[in-house]
């Protein structure tokens, strides 16, 4: 029996708009992490709760992984985005005051990084306001970016984030550059800024605890970042990060990470950025063309 899908386009919003970056910059970069912790293992088996090894993979973030990038930061002077769930906000209060503390972005990743589904807006809803909540109770801050958990979303949670104050998305996976989503109401929905699967650390350094996916070696990932760039900046567009403290925190991924963002820094012609920064900019070209 054929299967009749509904006959409409997935996602309705318009091309992204040729916009300039700021001036002298051909492309941008937006390094950005997913500070999942212990909420990447427990989303999968709620047995993992008491299994202390596997959870230790997301603790590694608040003992090693988080400092260790943020010292990095520190000592090139590049401001980042962390989105991180309400969840690792209440657990790890320190690390990710460390974080705010340094002048990084903070976005919005759910509470328990439950992953969105049609169907179930409530919860997700939930999940929303829960972790606005801890945000500004806790961090003192008002997040305007959001990533969604596990990289899904639908029509409906896109309007509340708007109702919430949310800005921007980075989740989608269907252009290159910045683009304003269209609702299916017709309404205006975040700024969406794409991501390139490429640049997700855990596709190269870890999916599962047991995996049959290999560990790539530095030079592997490497030269597929460096292409990835290069290609981009001919284009224009943008290269939004996906990287975990657990994954790219470790002592060779970190050094990925690093070689990657001087590389870019190298071109002068670059423009790396925050979600915020990227966002703001997107805005404020959308107002000049009247859009």
């Amino acid at each position: 029996m054929l299967t009749d899908f509904p006959h409409r386009i997935a996602n309705p919003s318009d091309p992204a708009p040729d916009y300039p970056w700021p001036a002298g910059y051909r492309c941008a970069v937006f390094p950005a992490f997913d500070v999942d912790a212990e909420t990447a293992w427990l989303q999968y088996d709620a047995k993992n709760t008491d299994r202390l090894v596997t959870l230790s993979f997301g603790g590694y973030e608040e003992r090693v992984g988080v400092p260790k990038i943020l010292d990095y930061l520190r000592s090139v002077e590049i401001k980042a985005t962390f989105f991180i769930p309400g969840w690792v906000v209440e657990v790890h209060p320190g690390m990710c005051e460390a974080i705010v503390r340094d002048g990084h972005e903070v976005g919005h990743h759910g509470y328990s990084h439950k992953r969105p589904e049609p169907g179930d807006f409530a919860a997700d809803k939930e999940e929303i306001d829960k972790t606005l909540d801890i945000f500004k109770r806790i961090l003192g801050v008002t997040p305007v970016g959001y990533r969604a958990p596990s990289g899904e979303n639908y029509d409906e949670l896109l309007g509340y984030l708007r109702e919430k104050g949310i800005v921007y998305s980075s989740s989608f996976r269907d252009d290159i550059r910045p683009y304003r989503h269209k609702l299916r109401d017709g309404s205006k929905g975040p700024v969406e800024l794409p991501v390139n699967m490429s640049f997700d650390d855990w596709l190269y350094g870890l999916s599962q605890r047991f995996s049959p996916r290999p560990m790539f070696p530095k030079e592997h990932v490497l030269s597929i970042w460096n292409d990835e760039l290069d290609q981009t900046r001919e284009w224009g567009g943008l290269v939004s990060m996906v990287m975990h403290p657990q994954v790219s925190g470790r002592p060779m991924r970190i050094g990925i990470m690093r070689d990657f963002l001087a590389r870019a820094r190298g071109y002068g012609d670059v423009w790396i950025a925050t979600g915020k920064e990227i966002a703001e900019h997107f805005l404020a070209q959308e107002k000049k063309a009247g859009a």
